[in-house]
């Protein structure tokens, strides 16, 4: 079972971490017509999830997920845990 931390928000976090594993490079508006989520409300998610090093940003506008959000997926990591990078 996955371990979402007190800052995710659900099912939207944990549905943008799965649309990215399919290995692409995806942006805001691709995810979101994925899950059925605006642009801006997708975008706003990505920057926290980038915050907790679940999700990279590769280029502008264009998200991976991190190892760190692999292991989440497979219930490995306890997102809780996880501290935000601020810099």
């Amino acid at each position: 079972m996955r371990k979402p931390g007190d800052w995710m928000q659900n099912p939207t976090d944990e549905r943008i971490l799965e649309v990215l594993n399919t290995g692409l490079e995806l942006g805001p508006t691709t995810i979101g017509r994925n899950i059925d989520r605006d642009r801006t409300g997708v975008s706003r998610r990505l920057s926290v999830l980038v915050e907790y090093g679940l999700v990279a940003r590769v280029d502008e506008g264009y998200y991976v997920i991190t190892a760190l959000g692999e292991q989440y997926l497979d219930a490995e990591l306890d997102a809780d845990e996880l501290e935000p990078d601020n810099s």
